[in-house]
């Protein structure tokens, strides 16, 4: 199978708002044109913040309401608990709310937050099976 990338599209109310959380999270951003910003996850995986307005340029539903719904959960693989918890509770600090249901059962250890503009993230880390 060929190497792909994948960009996931979220609407924002306010992309400057927006982008300053994610740079105060710890990412990087790319490819800032008027309306979006890219939020760089990985080599292979971006999340571009696209206006309303440019969000609904490319769609012919409506845009559905992140803090009132909930139309995915963005995961996030991190290496150890520890990197969980630092991004969560960064996370909040930067007035982002909880989200989900924090999970911890020896295979995974996870917990949530919604960003500024309601969309609900996961920070994830799985225990690595024994050799």
């Amino acid at each position: 199978m060929r190497k792909m990338q994948l960009f996931v599209n979220l609407p924002v109310k306010d992309l400057e708002r927006s982008k300053k959380f994610f740079a105060e999270l710890g990412f990087n951003l790319f490819g800032m044109a008027e309306g979006m910003a890219s939020v760089i996850i990985s080599e292979q995986t971006q999340v571009m913040l696209l206006t309303e307005p440019t969000f609904g340029s490319y769609i012919t539903k409506e845009i559905a309401a992140a803090d009132t719904a909930t139309e995915a959960i963005l995961v996030l693989g991190m290496e150890n608990p520890a990197q969980v918890d630092e991004l969560v509770d960064k996370a909040l600090a930067l007035g982002a709310t909880p989200a989900g249901v924090k999970q911890e059962d020896g295979i995974r250890y996870q917990r949530g937050f919604a960003d500024l503009d309601g969309h609900h993230w996961e920070a994830l880390c799985l225990a690595q099976p024994a050799s």
